[in-house]
Order: structure tokens, then C-alpha cells, then sequence
């Protein structure tokens, strides 16, 4: 918020001049120079984070911002701040610049002239910056001595490495290329140069291959490497994928140990008591709703309305029945984390025996479920909930766009054979769903448009098509169901107070507001909405506001970028995505190990409390404090850092196969929408999501000018590339290896 002060000049000092009765009356120097010192140290404790000048006005009480901007103008002449895109930070004292200090740290990521580094013994302070020059070829993964240097002359701080204390694993994935009769490997992230492979074998100039550093240098381009996989050809996607998995450690296979288990739990079959006292509903009118590829099929439903209420059942595979605690199952289960899902393929985290066979809900079978009961009032407001170990028998397995035609009135006779036991309650769902929907809205909750692609692959394998994921109203209604399940399971966790796994989402950081809030202003909408702490109403607010106007991808994409991201905590600090204070994961149990870990807590909690109105004695209490505290934060840390990996991973593997796409139309011509900009070009997204990267150096001859938010000029012809803008392009180049397409401009005419 601005503040406007009419009464008051600035002194040329600096200090504030007030406008009483026709006469100026100057406020102290010393107390001028008391704000001055103010000002400087609420910089300096901002740290690496830095300071907006509307923070400095609200945190120091300062009611002119002219003043403000005096002192922080004289604070840049004197070398104690810096002001950086709309920031401010404090620098160290010249005279203690450069001394620095030594810490241990480990390198993290490498590109070919930087890198960063961890500090082992604060892992949570920033990442320190590694020019490329004094690495002296540490690579990542290596624990080093690194010698911190203060910045100086507006520079921030950076490091240098003394010596390598403890090498890593230094394994990288790079092409292979020939030169004459030898055989080198193209590490892009180490060198500009390739290196020597040794033990090439039958390798091939082209093919993608994993090795190990053989010899190290004080340059990375002095360094040779060893081979110790080929992935055949980098240009077929398939093998890029396979390779992007090995790096991160995710196999497709399972070892000995857990195959054994699995299979011996396929053979013996569910057990109907299953030494346990289950509900029997199979009886009900139970059935799934997946896409029609899907085969670890983790969540059913059913739904009853007697009177004015609903009794919606959100019936989970019993996963935790099969994968008991400590088990080879559960470990690997755990250190995977997730199942990971790529083009038409799926690394799961559980074995095909489980995931595909005695814990998919298959119709026709007897399957031991963990149901979530929940009571709704006619208009869909949560009034009641229980859990029940249960066993049940899905009707049929429903395919989300067949469900569609259904539920438009758009079926044959064979479409309604196939779903005729589940025909009359399907209206009533729909129902339901609508009445949750207008909940949602009612919350304020941001529905922000994540465009997800499918990929189209033919018998081979390759990429042949790449289209936008459809999503119709059966998708949105089983994911309203779902959402009540897992509101009703976190609860139940908070109301008792029990160790736990929650989904949390923490309020959006000012920093990313301020830059949406720039984006904002430029594109010329109101930002009144986004003053103070803003509230999931007011992002709602400005994703509907530009629902009609060519850069609404845009801004879904600048929303979903202010905000945090979702992760699992002990703590239920609740989803300000979804306006919930309480949110947590329960309903896919075979792919994700929170849900897991939800469903051995709370079948605990079942057998504690016999079913009596969750009533936990203490030293019932006490029991789970033991037995699940230490596991539940374990489970939450780890299940975090698996999860951004996999999406890591998966953004990957699809990045190839686009490129894979994009390669049999090089030389075509597209209409597309820039969906960012940088200095040194912009992002062209296609229809599907694919997107690639028009450079500075193919734009017409001429000066650019970026203005480090969304647009590059060029200034002479005040010809402007801005984010959201239709263009045409033409692809150039496609490399399937990294990732990445090259488009050149055709025109802004579309």
C-alpha cells in the first residue's frame, strides 16, 4: 500500500521537514539518523531474501515514501545496500570484504560455468554460488572445504573451493561422439569439451550412455570418464527416458526380497476375515472410475441419500493390510515413495502382484478395503464421518470418458448394458458433485487451469502425437469425493491429536505476490485485491477476471508460480490451495507411501479404540505417540523429497518424447502464444503443451531491451515480444537427448 503525506518534505540530509501552520518545523538530525540505522538493519536481518520497499514502509512505520526513497538512494552511495529487481539487500562492511571464512559444504547442482553448493553444517541457510573457475573440479556430490568471499561492490557472496575432503560418486549420463577411431562423451553440465570414454566397447557417435568420472582434473574438461551403460540411440526418447530413471535411482524392477513377498500374497489370495473384523458391503452398489489404461485401480465409491442426507462411501484398497511395517515391501515402498508415470508407462511403488492384482479394486472380485462413511446434508456439507475396515466387491470397472457420455445423455445400448447396475445412481452423483463444486467456489478456492498432455505413441514406442488431457465432469466428480475423503481423514488426526501424515500448503510467499503483482500492473489489471495477506478469494478473484482475455494462461501459470509448494508435514498446518484446515492423503494407498502410512496409523487407532466412537484412553494414546511419531515425520520428510523428484523426473522423460514429436515436423510452420520471456529470447507454447525456445540471436538484427518480467523490446523499432502474445513460429531444431526445441518467429500476425 502506498502512503501519501502531504505535510512533509524531504531535507537534503535526508530527514523529514513537517508542514505545521504555514510554518516547516525539521525533525532532528538524530533522529533522522536513528531511522537511518532502522532502515539498514531491517535490510541486514532481511538477509539473502531481501526487502520490497512496501515491507520497509510497513516494518519501520515510515509515512513518506519519499523519505524512504532519499535514505535507501544515500545507502546505495555509501555501498551498505544494493538494490536488485525491486529488492533490497544489505552488503558487509568494505573493509571486512573478502576476508571470507572456510566451511565444509557439498556440491550440489553443476551447469558449465557455476555451480552450488550446500553448507553441510546449515543446511537451511542459501545455497552458496561456485563460479565455474573455482571449482577446480569438484563435481556434485563431493564434500569440499569451500572458502565463503563477502561480497563486494554490490556483488553477492560467493565461494571457492579449496580441496575436495571426500569425493562423491561422480556418475554422469552424456552422448557419445566420435573422433576418428576414439570414442568421447559429451557431458554438457561439465564441459563444452568432450572427454575420453574408456571401455567404449560397441558404442556408437549418437548414443546416450552412462558413465563414471575415471580420472579427475583441476579442469573438468582435463577429466576422463568410463563407461558403464549404453542406452543405444539419444534420439529415441524411450532410451533418454531409461537413462533419466537410472540417474535418479528409479529401477523398474524389484529386488529378490520383495518379489518373493509380493508373490507369495498373490497366491495366498484375500482372506475374507482376514484376521480382522471387516464390514461386509459387498452387497453394495460399489464401483471405480479410472482412466481406461489405468490398472492399479485404488479408489471406489458408492452413494444412498435416505431422507435429507447423503452417506457417500469412498471405499481404499487395504494396502496396508498386505504391506506391514518393516516388511521388504514397506522398505522399498518407502524409499521409492511414489510411483512414477511417464508417456504410456509406469514405474510403480509397488509390485504388479499388489498394485495390479490383490489390491486393485478389479470388478467382480472380492477386495479388502479401508472405507471412508461420510454423512453430507442435502446442499453437501460435511456432517459426519467413520472409517471401517470393510471388504467389498466393485461392480464394474467405470472409464472416466465413457461415465461422460453417460452423464450427457450421450450413450448406445451396449454403453448402458455394461453400467446397468450402476445407472440410477449415477444422476445422484452428478448431484452431489455439483452441490461440492459450488462449495469449493463458495470457500474462494483458486481453480487454476494446469494444462497435463497426452502423449500418443505407436507400436514402437516413438512419439507420434502430442494432445491436450481432457478432462470432463466424471473427473472433477470422483476428485470432489476424494477431497472429502481425505478432509475426513486429517480430521481425525487433528481432532485426536495422533501422530500423523498431513498435505499442507502454506500461504504464498511475499516475494513471488510482489511479482505478481507486477505482472498485474502491466497487463493493466487491479491489484487493490492483493494488498496485506492475501487470501485464496482474492487469486480467484484475478484467475476470473482475465477468463475472457488472451492472456489467461498466462496468469494461471503467474498464480500457480506465487504460490507454495504442497508437501507433507507431522503438523496440520492446513491447504491454503484449497481453503481446508484439514487436508491429508488417504486415497491412493499403491502409489503414494503417505496414504500408506495414513492407513497403518489409523488401523492402529481402529484396533486401540474397537470402533467406539474414536474414544483413545491414554495410555492408548500414548501407544501411538510411541509407535508413530518418530515414523510419521520420517515418513512426511522423505515422501516430500521422493515426491518432487518423480515430478522432476517425469517432466523429463516427457520433455524427450515432445522433442521425439517435434522432430519428424521440423521445417513446419505453427501458431502459438509466448509463455515466457527472458534475456535471451522466449518460450513459445503449441496446442498440447509443447514448448520450445525462440533465441535472441535468430530475432530480427537490433538492440533488446528485457524489463525482467515479461517482455523484450527491441528499441529502435519498438518492436515488442510480451508474454501472452500469438505468434507464429517455424521448428528448427529438435534434440531429443535434452529435451529441447528451437523454434525461429515467422510472424505476429496470426
Amino acid at each position: 500500500m502506498k502512503y501519501k503525506n502531504r505535510k512533509s518534505r524531504i531535507l537534503p540530509d535526508g530527514s523529514l521537514a513537517e508542514k505545521k501552520s504555514g510554518r516547516r518545523r525539521g525533525i532532528p538530525r538524530a533522529e533522522a539518523a536513528e531511522l537511518y540505522e532502522m532502515l539498514l538493519e531491517a535490510i541486514r536481518l532481511a538477509g539473502k531474501r531481501g526487502i520490497s520497499f512496501s515491507h520497509l514502509i510497513r516494518d519501520l512505520h515510515i509515512r513518506s515514501e519519499k523519505a524512504l526513497e532519499r535514505m535507501l538512494e544515500k545507502a546505495v552511495r555509501e555501498g551498505k545496500i544494493i538494490r536488485k529487481e525491486g529488492r533490497f539487500y544489505g552488503l558487509p562492511d568494505k573493509k571486512a570484504a573478502g576476508r571470507g571464512t572456510q566451511r565444509d559444504a557439498r556440491i550440489l547442482r553443476l551447469k558449465k560455468t557455476f555451480a552450488f553448493a550446500q553448507l553441510i553444517d546449515a543446511p537451511d541457510e542459501p545455497d552458496v554460488f561456485i563460479p565455474g573457475s573455482k571449482l577446480h573440479g569438484a563435481l556434485p556430490g563431493d564434500t569440499v572445504l569451500l572458502q565463503i568471499h563477502q561480497g563486494e561492490g554490490g556483488q553477492l557472496d560467493d565461494g571457492e573451493v579449496v580441496r575436495i575432503t571426500s569425493p562423491g560418486d561422480a556418475v554422469f549420463t552424456g552422448v557419445a561422439r566420435m573422433f576418428g577411431r576414439r570414442v568421447y562423451v559429451e557431458i554438457p553440465e561439465l564441459s563444452d569439451e568432450p572427454m575420453p570414454l574408456l571401455g567404449a566397447g560397441d558404442v556408437m557417435g549418437g548414443d546416450r550412455v552412462r558413465v563414471r568420472i575415471d580420472r579427475r582434473g583441476e579442469h573438468h574438461r582435463d577429466m576422463t570418464a568410463r563407461l558403464l551403460q549404453n542406452y543405444g540411440d539419444s534420439e529415441i526418447a524411450a532410451n533418454c527416458a531409461t537413462s533419466i530413471l537410472d540417474a535418479a535411482g528409479i529401477t523398474p524392477d524389484f529386488p529378490a526380497d520383495v518379489r518373493a513377498e509380493a508373490g507369495y500374497l498373490y497366491r495366498r489370495g484375500v482372506q475374507e476375515d482376514a484376521g480382522e473384523q471387516r464390514l461386509d458391503l459387498r452387497q453394495w452398489c460399489i464401483f471405480t472410475i479410472d482412466g481406461a489404461e489405468s490398472k492399479d485401480l485404488d479408489d471406489a465409491i458408492s452413494l444412498s441419500k435416505t431422507g435429507d442426507e447423503w452417506l457417500l462411501g469412498v471405499h481404499i484398497a487395504d494396502v496396508s493390510h498386505y504391506v506391514r511395517e518393516g516388511s521388504a515391501l514397506d522398505r522399498e515402498a518407502f524409499r521409492r515413495g511414489t510411483s512414477i508415470y511417464y508417456a504410456n508407462q509406469v514405474v510403480p511403488m509397488l509390485p504388479k502382484e499388489l498394485s495390479n492384482g490383490i489390491c486393485s479394486l478389479n470388478p467382480g472380485e472380492d477386495r479388502l478395503a479401508f472405507s471412508a462413511l461420510m454423512t453430507l446434508s442435502a446442499d453437501g456439507q460435511l456432517l459426519d464421518f467413520d472409517f471401517k475396515k470393510t471388504i467389498i466387491r466393485s461392480r464394474v470397472k467405470g472409464v472416466y470418458s465413457e461415465i461422460n457420455r453417460l452423464l450427457d445423455g450421450d450413450e448406445d445400448a451396449a454403453l448402458r448394458g455394461k453400467y446397468a447396475d450402476i445407472l440410477a445412481v449415477l444422476p445422484q452423483m452428478a448431484e452431489l458433485a455439483k452441490c461440492r463444486a459450488g462449495l469449493r467456489a463458495s470457500r474462494g478456492v483458486p481453480d487454476i487451469d494446469s494444462a497435463e498432455s497426452k502423449l500418443i505413441l505407436d507400436e514402437t514406442g516413438r512419439c507420434v502425437g502430442v494432445q491436450p488431457r481432457e478432462r470432463g465432469f466424471a473427473e472433477g466428480m470422483i476428485e470432489e469425493f476424494m477431497l472429502l475423503a481425505n478432509e475426513s481423514a486429517a480430521r481425525l488426526g487433528r481432532m485426536l491429536d495422533i501422530p500423523f501424515v498431513y498435505r499442507v500448503h502454506e500461504k504464498p510467499d511475499s516475494k513471488k505476490l510482489d511479482a505478481l503483482r507486477e505482472i498485474l500492473k502491466v497487463l493493466g489489471e487491479d491489484t487493490s485485491m492483493l494488498r496485506g495477506e492475501v487470501a485464496p478469494a482474492a487469486l480467484r478473484g484475478v484467475l476470473l477476471s482475465a477468463e475472457d482475455k488472451p492472456y489467461k494462461t498466462l496468469l494461471h501459470r503467474q498464480v500457480l508460480r506465487s504460490m507454495m509448494k504442497a508437501k507433507y508435514d507431522p503438523k496440520p498446518l492446513g491447504h491454503y490451495g484449497l481453503v481446508l484446515e484439514d487436508y491429508a492423503h488417504f486415497t491412493s494407498p499403491i502409489r503414494r507411501y503417505p496414504d500408506l502410512a495414513i492407513h497403518r496409523i489409523l488401523s492402529q487407532l481402529l484396533r486401540l479404540t474397537e470402533q467406539d466412537d474414536y474414544h483413545l484412553p491414554a495410555s492408548a494414546g500414548a501407544k501411538l505417540e510411541r509407535k508413530y511419531r518418530a515414523f510419521a515425520q520420517e515418513a512426511s520428510a522423505h515422501s516430500s523429497e521422493t515426491e518432487l523428484q518423480a515430478q522432476q523426473v517425469e517432466r523429463d522423460c516427457e520433455d524427450c518424447y515432445k522433442a521425439e514429436y517435434m522432430k519428424g515436423h521440423l521445417g513446419e510452420v505453427f501458431d502459438g502464444v509466448i509463455s515466457a520471456v527472458t534475456a535471451y529470447g522466449f518460450y513459445v507454447e503449441l496446442d498440447g503443451g509443447i514448448e520450445g525456445l525462440v533465441r535472441l540471436e535468430t530475432l530480427p538484427e537490433g538492440n533488446y531491451a528485457f524489463d525482467e518480467m515479461m517482455t523484450l523490446t527491441e528499441t529502435a523499432s519498438h518492436t515488442s515480444y510480451r508474454t501472452g502474445d500469438p505468434v507464429r513460429v517455424e521448428c528448427v531444431r529438435a534434440d531429443v537427448n535434452a529435451g529441447q526445441i528451437d523454434f525461429i518467429i515467422q510472424s505476429l500476425d496470426v
